[in-house]
C-alpha cells in the first residue's frame, strides 16, 4: 500500500487535544522534519514547476486509482512528495478528500511529517499525554523491511501531522547497495539544494502551534519575524530541522494565504551550496529579476511559486555550526 493513502486516510478532523500532565514526549533528540505533501494542480504542472522553474530533480512514483506521485529528495533525507489527479472522477480517501476540499481543488499542502527512531516512545508518551493517536501501520508489506507510523485522530497543530520510522535497509526508491553512484545522484539538484531547513506553518494563533509543539516535546522556541510574508511567530527546534509555526502580521502574503484558504503549510525553507546558483535557475524559470535578504537563516531569496505551488520556497545559502533557530530576521 502507498504510504501517501495511509497518511491522508487518518487526517479527517481538525482539533486540539488537551493533555492532563506537563510530562512532554522525549522526541527532541531523535526527531526531525521529513516529508511534505504538495499538490498541484496536475501531476505534470507541478513536476514541470519543481523541475524547469525550480531546478529539483524529480524522481518517478506511482499512479493507483487517479492519483499519482512523485518525489524530490534530498541528501538530508527528506523529501517532497508531489501529488496530481491524472482522470477525471479519481478515487479518492477520505483523507486526500479532505485535501481536494481544503484546497480547492488548486495547489498546495496541509501535511507534514516527522521521523524519528524513537517512534514507540513517542507513541507511549503522547498517549499519556490524551493526543487521540492512531494505531501504527507498516508497509509496504511483511515479508521485507519497509516503515511503520502513527498519526492523529484530532490533529494538534494548525496543519496535518504524523511520526514514521524506517526499518534499516528499506528502500523507498529501490537503492541497490552495489550501485550507490545511482542512489546518489538522485539527491543531486541543479539549483544545489542539499536540505530541509523549516517548514512553515500558518495560522490565526502561532503560540497555540508553539504551546502544543512544547506539549509534543518540542521546546526552544525562537520568537521570529517574516516582513517578505507578512508574518510573526516562532521558530521550534526539531532536531536539524525547524517548524515556523507563524501568524499574519499586517499586510502581505500570509494574510493573504489565511484569508483565501485557511490554515496550512505557507512555505518550507531550503539550503543550497551556491545561493547564487540558484537564484539565477529560478529567475529563468520565472523570467524576474529576485531580491535576497537577510532571513531567519542569513542571505537568501524567495521562489514566487505561490500561484503555481500554493506554498512558498525560500532557498538559503548553507552555513554549518549555526543554530537551527537562530535570531530572527531584521
Amino acid at each position: 500500500m502507498r504510504l501517501t493513502l495511509v497518511i491522508s486516510a487518518w487526517f479527517l478532523c481538525l482539533g486540539v487535544a488537551q493533555a492532563s500532565t506537563p510530562s512532554p514526549a522525549p522526541a527532541a533528540s531523535t526527531t526531525q522534519l521529513e516529508h511534505i505533501l504538495l499538490w498541484g494542480r496536475s501531476i505534470d504542472q507541478v513536476t514541470s514547476i519543481m523541475a524547469v522553474k525550480l531546478g529539483f530533480q524529480v524522481r518517478p512514483g506511482h499512479d493507483p486509482d487517479g492519483v499519482a506521485n512523485r518525489y524530490v529528495r534530498f541528501s538530508d533525507g527528506s523529501y517532497i512528495e508531489l501529488l496530481g489527479i491524472t482522470r477525471p472522477n479519481p478515487t479518492f480517501d477520505p483523507g486526500m478528500q479532505a485535501d481536494q476540499e481544503a484546497l480547492k481543488g488548486g495547489p498546495g499542502s496541509r501535511t507534514f511529517g516527522f521521523r524519528t527512531s524513537s517512534l514507540d516512545a513517542i507513541h507511549r508518551s503522547l498517549q499519556l499525554l490524551h493526543y487521540a493517536v492512531t494505531p501504527f501501520f507498516s508497509g509496504p508489506d511483511s515479508k521485507k523491511p519497509g516503515w511503520r507510523l502513527f498519526a492523529f485522530t484530532r490533529a494538534p497543530l494548525s496543519s496535518n501531522t504524523f511520526f514514521i520510522d524506517y526499518a534499516s535497509g528499506y528502500a523507498p526508491d529501490q537503492f541497490d547497495p552495489s550501485n550507490k553512484d545511482d542512489y546518489r545522484v538522485t539527491r543531486e539538484h541543479p539549483n544545489g539544494a542539499q536540505m530541509l531547513s523549516s517548514i512553515w506553518l500558518v495560522s490565526a494563533d502561532a503560540n497555540a502551534d508553539r504551546q502544543q509543539l512544547e506539549k509534543m516535546g518540542f521546546g526552544h522556541a525562537v520568537p521570529v519575524t517574516l516582513p517578505e510574508v507578512g508574518a510573526q511567530g516562532f521558530c521550534v527546534p526539531v532536531g536539524p530541522t525547524a517548524l515556523l509555526v507563524l501568524q499574519p502580521q499586517g499586510a502581505g502574503l500570509a494574510g493573504q494565504v489565511m484569508a483565501s484558504g485557511g490554515p496550512r503549510i505557507l512555505g518550507a525553507s531550503y539550503g543550497v551550496i551556491d545561493l547564487g546558483r540558484a537564484q539565477r535557475w529560478v529567475e529563468r524559470g520565472y523570467e524576474r529579476s529576485l531580491a535576497t535578504y537577510r532571513g531567519v537563516y542569513g542571505e537568501s531569496f524567495l521562489a514566487p511559486t505561490q500561484d503555481d505551488l500554493g506554498m512558498t520556497i525560500e532557498f538559503h545559502a548553507m552555513q554549518p555550526g549555526t543554530s537551527v533557530c537562530p535570531a530572527a530576521s531584521p
